[in-house]
């Protein structure tokens, strides 16, 4: 588990291809100190598996079913990657529960200054935007993000200065293609509420009892 609040950002060096499978190589300074072999790491918010590393240099695994749902494939060298390592039971919890498991991606449609802040606009498929709530928590290549506007085909944020600075999103142009994870809150409501319309009992609307009985409020 992760909170995406992005620790460093790496490198991305090579991609080492297998059979079934790839591996990638990335480099970051003053980031390996604590890292072992089997350690995960969220890399641009995907969860992967450390394979092998030294002081500047780790390795991970990328299985086919990762390949398809983020943009690891679209990988370049040279190219910026958000990293995380995974959450310890005394670490402070600065953003929200992140688990590494992308739900697609999206595509940076433009950036706008608003103020202090820009508004970054993404293309999303509805597949993404069925989970998103009004100011609810979203996570974009791995960043803890808040929903500023969404509609069926489109996702809106609103990002300060610090937060581009120390990430890769100050890298990003319009095109550009970026993991997204939402709430795993809203993915377990919208499941419950989905099965609760195709079942055959009575009481098949949202309303405050069904929400009390099932322990929401």
């Amino acid at each position: 588990m992760f909170t995406g609040i992005i620790q460093q950002v790496g490198t991305f060096k090579r991609k080492l291809k297998e059979s079934n499978k790839y591996k990638l190589q990335i480099e970051v300074n003053d980031f390996l100190e604590d890292v072992s072999t089997g350690d995960s790491i969220a890399v641009n918010g995907v969860c992967l598996t450390v394979v092998n590393f030294n002081t500047s240099t780790f390795t991970v695994d990328v299985m086919p079913e990762t390949v398809k749902s983020t943009n690891l494939d679209e990988l370049k060298k040279g190219d910026k990657l958000n990293l995380e390592k995974s959450l310890q039971l005394n670490s402070f919890m600065g953003g929200h529960i992140v688990s590494g498991h992308v739900d697609g991606t999206g595509i940076l449609k433009n950036i706008k200054d608003e103020k202090n802040a820009k508004i970054f606009t993404f293309k999303v498929d509805e597949n993404i935007s069925k989970y998103l709530v009004d100011k609810g928590s979203v996570a974009l290549n791995g960043i803890s993000l808040t929903v500023m506007d969404y509609s069926p085909e489109v996702l809106k944020v609103s990002i300060i200065p610090e937060t581009i600075n120390s990430t890769n999103l100050k890298y990003l142009k319009a095109g550009a293609l970026v993991n997204i994870e939402t709430d795993i809150i809203g993915k377990y409501v919208n499941k419950f509420l989905t099965d609760k319309k195709t079942d055959n009992s009575k009481q098949k609307e949202l309303d405050k009892q069904m929400l009390r009985e099932k322990g929401f409020i």
